[in-house]
Formats: structure tokens, C-alpha cells, sequence
């Protein structure tokens, strides 16, 4: 059986056998999944609006199209209780597999169902239908998954290994950015209109079945952990731990969800080729596939807090002067840079606040916790986030609104961190 290779690795109490490559793929695909449907959909949202929500006025019909895809994250904390509390009653693997499953089932949905012009209004109530089954699965998806590989896998490496969920993330966004871009270029507009973005979605429908059998062949941790699991400490401590861990994820998801609006910025604010817009993606999800372990494994070295902390500070310190920047000259080395320069700490603090906020908690209430905060920060602060930012702009008229918008949550999330404990096995405090 093929093994993943660890970085650094060495000697030391508390190493435990390599995961299987295939087990760290089968959590990480829901993850790329996820992001590989968010940007497809975003990019063709014009082209989903003209299918199922004809109009005179496109306008109306792009406006229908987003508040569709809004709708998915309205269902997303309800699956985080709902899948993430499965996780915990009966087995990390049976909840990670019914969100898979039923994460397919609505990207397939939304890619076969008929148009308006062909069924009438049960095209558009179907797909409303499919978002909101496809939100409630994301948002059971993170936390049976994570805590899965904090179980799994070698306790001196677990930063590493779930840092694989973001980086497959990272690389979903990669190659949604190249698969928009590549249908762009070849297919006319009425393609595009008549079936072009369905082929974005069938692609990513296409590796469901992978998913489905790598998932069905894990082992489950649950059992393990709980077979010596301490008696029950107070609940208080984990109030406080899920309230910090609710800042510092939506911290994450607004500094994400700036990001990958770039593409939006860059040409609907700043006017920029469309081609730089797509070319922004395709370089935020290649900064991500490279530092995302990169990250990992330096919050297995120094530690989560070192790692969160100082990315945040740059973020803080950067974003006005990189949209600044960005705003100024408009060209494809200001764009680009400006990406690079926001995305790369992002990369590398992200899987320590995963790890952290999913080590700090006891594995009775692990996949429940962890999934229900998760899907609150994507579905309060995320989901909000590009909706905010372009009212901002549109009521300032400031293009550097989501540079202040970005400034003001790494603040919020650096606080977060300062009360936050240290978790890491190698680094936090013995108890008194």
C-alpha cells in the first residue's frame, strides 16, 4: 500500500505509522469537490441565470442565478449539526459518506436538470431544490473529515496531514479557473449558454463514483477514540474554545472569500481583460496547492499559534497596500502580485486554525463542533462576504473597500488567536 510521504519526518514519542495515501485522499476529495462546484458555479452564474431564469432584463436573470447559489448556504449550518453530530453518534466514515453522496447527487442534478424553456418552473424549483441539498451536505462535509485525519494520523504530523484538505481545495480552484477559461476561449456564446457550463459541472460529477469507493474503503476512528477517552471534562472551557474557533474560522472564510472574488473585482470594478480575471484564479489556487503544506508542516514544528499569528499580522499589515497597488496600475503584474501576496499567508496559517479548533475539542463532540462552526462562519461571514464587499464599493465608490473589509477581519481573528491555547502536541503546556 502506497504511503504518504511525511515531510520532515524523524524519530519521537508519539509517531505513529504513516496514513495511506488513499485514506488522505478519499477525506480531502469531498473538499475539493466543494470548491471545484463554488467557483463553476460563480463563473457561469450569468450563463445559469439565462437557463433556468429567462428574463428581459439579464440583469434580473444573473440576480436570480446568485440568490439560487446563496440559497446553498442557507442549509449549511443544519448540515453541520445534522451530519457533523452522525459523525459523532455512529462513525466518522457513514457521515463522511452520506455527504459525498449527496454532494454528487446535486451537482449531477444541476448539470441534467432541463431547462426553463423546456420544463417551465420546475427547472428553476429544481435547482433551488439541488443547492439547498448540496449546502446541507457541505456543511456536514468538514467535520467528520477532519477529525477523522486528527485521529488518524501520526500525532506529531497532523498539521500536515490535514492540511491536504486545503490544499485539494486549492487545487479544485485551480482547476476550476483552467476548465472556465478553457471553455471560454473555445466555445461561442450561445454554446456556452446551451450547454458549455454544463460540462464544467458532469467534470466534477465525474469523479463522484472515485470518491464513493476511496471513502468506502476507510477505517473508522471513532471507536478508537473513544475506547480511551477521558472521563467528561467541564463543558465551560469548550464555550469558550467553540466562540474563539467561530472568530478565527470566519476570519478564514471572509479573507478567502476576498480572494476568490478577484476575479469579479478585477473586472467588473477595475475593468481588466477577462483573460487577467481567470488568470488571478488560476494563480490563488496554485499558491494555495504549494504552501497549503508548506503550513501544515510548520504548525507541526512551532507550533499553530506562531503560524496562524504571524500570517495574519502580514495580512493585516498588506492588504490596504496590495489593493492600493492593484487599484493604481491594473496591469497583470499588480493583480497577480496582489494575489500572491495575500494568498500565500492565507495558505500557510489556514490548517492551523482547522487543526487547532478540531484538537480542542473532545472527540464525543468533535465532528459535531467542528462542522457546525464551520458551516456558521461559511453561511454568516463567508457567504455575506462578496455581498458586502460590492456594496461597500458601490456606496464608497473606493476600490480599497475590500482591502479595509479584509484589514478588519485579520484584526478581529488575530485577537482570536492571542486568547486562543496553543494545541500542538509537541508544543502546548503540561496542566499544572
Amino acid at each position: 500500500m502506497a504511503e504518504l510521504a511525511l515531510a520532515a519526518a524523524g524519530g519521537g514519542e508519539g509517531l505513529a505509522p504513516s496514513l495511506p495515501a488513499k485514506h488522505v485522499a478519499a477525506v480531502a476529495i469531498g473538499n475539493a469537490l466543494q470548491f471545484y462546484d463554488f467557483l463553476t458555479y460563480a463563473f457561469f452564474a450569468a450563463q445559469i441565470g439565462r437557463t433556468f431564469f429567462p428574463s428581459h432584463n439579464p440583469a434580473s436573470s444573473l440576480l436570480a442565478s446568485l440568490a439560487t447559489f446563496g440559497a446553498g448556504f442557507l442549509t449549511r449550518p443544519v448540515g453541520g449539526v445534522v451530519i457533523g453530530m452522525m459523525g459523532d453518534r455512529i462513525g466518522r466514515k457513514p457521515a463522511m459518506l452520506l455527504s459525498f453522496t449527496l454532494m454528487g447527487f446535486s451537482i449531477l442534478g444541476l448539470a441534467l436538470t432541463p431547462s426553463f424553456a423546456a420544463i417551465g418552473v420546475a427547472a428553476p424549483v429544481a435547482v433551488i431544490c439541488f443547492r439547498l441539498v448540496q449546502g446541507f451536505a457541505l456543511g456536514g462535509e468538514v467535520g467528520p473529515s477532519t477529525a477523522f485525519l486528527i485521529e488518524a494520523a501520526p500525532p506529531l504530523r497532523r498539521g500536515l496531514y490535514v492540511s491536504f484538505q486545503y490544499m485539494t481545495q486549492d487545487v479544485a480552484v485551480l482547476a476550476a479557473g483552467l476548465v472556465g477559461l478553457a471553455l471560454a476561449n473555445l466555445l461561442s456564446g450561445p454554446a456556452l449558454d446551451a450547454w458549455g457550463w454544463r460540462v464544467a459541472f458532469l467534470i466534477g460529477a465525474a469523479i463522484v463514483p472515485f470518491g464513493l469507493i476511496l471513502r468506502g474503503g476507510l477505517p473508522e476512528t471513532l471507536e478508537a477514540v473513544e475506547a480511551r477517552q477521558e472521563p467528561s471534562p467541564p463543558l465551560r472551557p469548550y464555550l469558550r474554545v467553540a466562540i474563539l474557533g467561530l472568530v478565527m474560522f470566519a476570519t478564514a472564510m471572509m479573507a478567502n472569500y476576498v480572494l476568490t472574488y478577484m476575479t469579479t473585482f478585477a473586472g467588473e470594478t477595475l475593468h481588466m481583460r477577462a483573460n487577467l480575471a481567470f488568470g488571478a484564479t488560476a494563480v490563488l489556487g496554485l499558491c494555495g496547492v504549494l504552501f497549503d503544506p508548506i503550513g501544515g508542516w510548520l504548525s507541526d514544528r512551532f507550533g499553530r499559534k506562531p503560524v496562524m499569528l504571524w500570517p495574519w499580522l502580514f495580512l493585516l499589515a498588506a492588504a490596504v497596500p496590495a489593493f492600493w497597488v492593484l487599484a493604481h496600475f491594473r496591469n497583470a503584474a499588480s493583480l497577480f502580485g496582489a494575489v500572491m501576496i495575500l494568498q500565500i499567508p492565507l495558505a500557510i496559517s489556514a490548517s492551523s486554525v482547522l487543526v487547532a479548533i478540531t484538537e480542542s475539542m473532545p472527540a464525543r463532540i468533535r465532528s459535531g463542533a467542528v462542522s457546525t462552526l464551520y458551516a456558521l462562519a461559511v453561511a454568516v461571514f463567508g457567504g455575506t462576504t462578496q455581498f458586502a464587499i460590492t456594496w461597500l464599493i458601490q456606496i464608497t465608490g473606493n476600490p480599497l473597500a475590500p482591502a479595509w473589509y479584509l484589514a478588519a477581519a485579520a484584526a478581529a481573528g488575530l485577537v482570536a488567536i492571542l486568547l486562543f491555547a496553543e494545541t500542538a502536541p509537541a508544543h502546548r503546556k503540561a496542566p499544572a
